[in-house]
């Protein structure tokens, strides 16, 4: 008879290093709820649970799909109507494109992690900002490659350091990530700051992996593609329906390549690891389909609530003695500075924050900025007068979090 083996199974040791704040604080978030505090949730960007609502002719759409068989699984890039769906929009926004170029992902996320496993090997950099979304430090470190972080610069408003990128270029560059606009800054980038990044890209050919999930959400109106200003420059955009079609759950996403074809094999390459995943959401395709060619009337008015509550959190995030906040240009997100003591982090005050108000947002070092910076981020999609109370619980607890600490 055998005896049960008892040691414990190993996991591989790239798992170490995949890390994701934005999820990750949620535990400790459980255990306040478990104690008997209303917990208000500002950590993810879901507009879902704040009232916004998914437009009819989207949810149409997949139900006909549905109720149609389209039940069996798709092409791996995705059916040809979305396919097209994409190409107009990448054109519509000065993107040159074809539905050859076009794959359909399960989210933006998942066109990140193609791209980038495409890319990147074992031990090669990508160049990515900082802060910066986590989704990108947590697939290099599950790829085996390196995050390499150029600043951004919050006394210039969130704007890139052209300079301090070029010097980072190396021999073992892969990629340039540009998040405009951005999360989880909500910050947005001038033509000039635009043209310099893909001079980067182009000159040392880079891809440029163009994350515009948000580029619909900016507050004065939607933003052109990364591309139009260089459309031979080697860009890869990315997009989905999670924030401007309020439909997150439904992962639902893209990734278009620019024409040059220095990219042509780094096409065939996503490809190739898109067929071994078989297909994205078949159903949600259609819906992809209702969304990028049919009615637009809500996103003026969700930019229009977006550029309120990012008003409100402005005015009363900078009036909280020991905080300061740039504001946003879009998106609905801004990402706050508390000065914070010597030996104090940005964990310890969110931490702190959480435990004693039920407010949830996320730790800047969770984006990559340094623990003793003291930013953090805050989701400001909740109605105006939750957002007023929530500001008078954070203004409170860092009065009292502050005073604590002085000598």
């Amino acid at each position: 008879m055998s005896s049960r083996a008892t040691s414990t199974i190993p996991v591989a040791s790239r798992v170490g290093g995949f890390t994701y704040a934005i999820r990750n604080i949620v535990a400790e978030a459980r255990k306040v709820e478990a104690s008997g505090v209303k917990v208000r949730y500002l950590n993810i960007g879901d507009p879902i649970p704040f009232g916004f609502v998914t437009p009819p002719h989207m949810i149409e759409a997949v139900t006909r799909a549905l109720r149609d068989g389209h039940n069996g699984y798709a092409p791996s890039v995705g059916i040809r109507a979305a396919r097209e769906a994409v190409t107009t929009e990448c054109l519509n926004r000065g993107m040159p494109m074809t539905p050859d170029r076009v794959v359909i992902t399960s989210g933006t996320s998942e066109g990140i992690e193609l791209a980038l496993t495409a890319l990147a090997e074992s031990g090669d950099e990508v160049l990515v900002p900082t802060p910066t979304y986590p989704l990108y430090t947590a697939v290099l470190a599950k790829i085996g490659a390196r995050a390499v972080f150029y600043r951004t610069d919050v006394d210039k408003g969130w704007q890139p350091d052209i300079d301090h990128l070029r010097s980072l270029v190396s021999s073992r560059t892969r990629a340039l990530v540009v998040i405009d606009p951005n999360n989880p800054t909500g910050a947005t980038y001038p033509a000039a700051t635009r043209r310099a990044l893909l001079d980067v890209a182009d000159t040392h050919n880079i891809p440029l992996l163009a994350d515009e999930v948000y580029a619909d959400l900016a507050y004065d109106g939607p933003v052109p593609a990364f591309a139009s200003q260089n459309p031979d420059a080697p860009v890869i955009t990315f997009s989905s329906l999670s924030k401007a079609y309020l439909a997150p759950g439904w992962r639902s996403g893209w990734l278009a390549v620019g024409r040059t074809d220095r990219l042509d094999g780094v096409l065939s390459g996503i490809k190739k690891l898109a067929d071994g995943r078989l297909c994205s959401n078949g159903p949600m395709e259609h819906g992809l389909v209702a969304a990028l060619s049919g009615d637009r009337s809500h996103q003026a008015m969700f930019r229009s609530a977006l550029r309120e509550r990012a008003v409100l959190s402005h005015e009363r995030l900078n009036a909280i003695d020991g905080i300061t906040s740039v504001m946003p240009d879009a998106a609905f997100y801004a990402m706050p500075r508390v000065t914070l003591p010597a030996g104090v982090t940005d964990e310890d005050y969110v931490l702190g924050l959480l435990r004693a108000t039920g407010v949830l947002c996320v730790y800047g070092s969770g984006f990559g900025t340094q623990p003793a910076d003291g930013f953090f981020r805050v989701v400001f999609l909740a109605p105006l007068a939750e957002l007023s109370d929530i500001y008078d619980l954070i203004s409170e607890f860092t009065r009292d979090f502050l005073g604590s600490r002085k000598s």
